[in-house]
């Protein structure tokens, strides 16, 4: 029997990255990782020597803006599943370059859609869409659903309702099996440090190394948020490409701990080794407008393919910051932002 195939675009990014090791662990299947020529591979530097051997995993250049790369990747691999994780998805880079955001993460997927379409419509295809689409929520909506209104507060969360809308499109208009998922705040080893979480784990681990001064800089410290483990995460995914897969699914998934993004540092600071830290807020780190309440519904989706969150906050938290203290051992230097 011929191995499945699966594409995973954007595996150079922490969610890509987790997907990639997952698959290798619990499938048979052969993967194929799209990724930009200049993608940093630090996220999949343990899995260099099986690329180099060909174990079970290859990496293919392509570019969400060039149809003709798309093409010729879709068509070298002929996917059986594809994880389409790849996006612009800095909420704040946004603010500053709207239009290549919605190029990228409306367009791109689009693109990648319609050439999935005509080269490979056979494939079960995971769209990524994002919780910002809910946006700004008013307490009475909480716990959010899926049907909760969409209220996008920066342009990443409008360029992630479009991707969602894009993808259900091609499964109602075309009979492909495309679903999109909503997740909800979802972190841990190799976190983009311009993410919350993640610079304020990197900050602790330079102070406790010397590197900088005392201070953890942040940003709006009340948004409260439901924190899920990348690492579950991806074990959802898995899931929701093989659990009976339902064309234009759309879900929210997230983790079952909640609490505001203060009280994460708070939890943070108490794992350091230095009893010294203070917190500044930093006006640079604002989001012009913010998504402050992300508390998930996941019933639809727990339902249907039975997951469950395993990995407790605190585990999460603490992987994160040991993540950056061995990055920071091993000399790698970083920015403070």
């Amino acid at each position: 029997m011929t191995r499945k195939t699966a594409l995973i675009t954007g595996v150079t990014g922490m969610v890509g990255s987790h997907m990639a090791d997952y698959l290798l662990k619990h499938t048979d299947w052969m993967l194929v990782g799209g990724c930009r020529w200049r993608s940093p591979l630090d996220n999949i530097r343990h899995l260099i020597p099986r690329i180099n051997s060909g174990d079970r995993v290859r990496l293919t250049e392509f570019e969400l803006r060039d149809s003709f790369s798309i093409t010729r990747l879709i068509e070298e691999s002929q996917p059986d599943y594809v994880f389409h994780l790849a996006a612009q998805s800095y909420p704040k880079t946004s603010f500053i370059s709207p239009v290549d955001t919605m190029d990228v993460n409306i367009l791109g997927t689009v693109r990648l859609l319609e050439v999935l379409r005509t080269r490979a419509p056979h494939a079960i295809v995971h769209v990524c869409a994002s919780s910002e689409i809910f946006g700004r929520v008013g307490q009475d909506k909480l716990p959010i659903n899926e049907e909760c209104g969409l209220h996008p507060a920066s342009p990443y969360a409008i360029s992630k309702v479009g991707t969602d809308l894009v993808g259900r499109h091609y499964a109602e208009a075309y009979g492909m099996t495309v679903m999109t998922t909503r997740m909800f705040t979802h972190t841990g080893p190799r976190r983009g440090d311009v993410f919350a979480e993640s610079t304020f784990a990197k900050q602790i681990a330079m102070i406790e190394a010397g590197l900088i001064d005392p201070v953890v800089k942040t940003g709006n410290l009340n948004s409260m948020r439901t924190w899920a483990d990348v690492r579950d995460a991806v074990e959802a995914y898995y899931k929701l490409v093989t659990v009976n897969p339902v064309a234009g699914g759309y879900y929210n998934i997230g983790g079952t701990f909640s609490c505001t993004v203060g009280d994460m540092l708070r939890f943070l600071l108490s794992c350091s080794t230095r009893r010294d830290i203070a917190v500044e807020t930093d006006i640079e780190r604002l989001r012009p407008i913010d998504a402050d309440l992300q508390v998930p519904d996941v019933t639809k989706f727990t339902t249907h393919t039975g997951w469950k969150p395993q990995i407790p906050f605190e585990k999460t938290m603490t992987d994160l910051l040991e993540y950056w203290r061995a990055r920071i051992k091993a000399g790698d230097l970083f920015p403070t932002r």
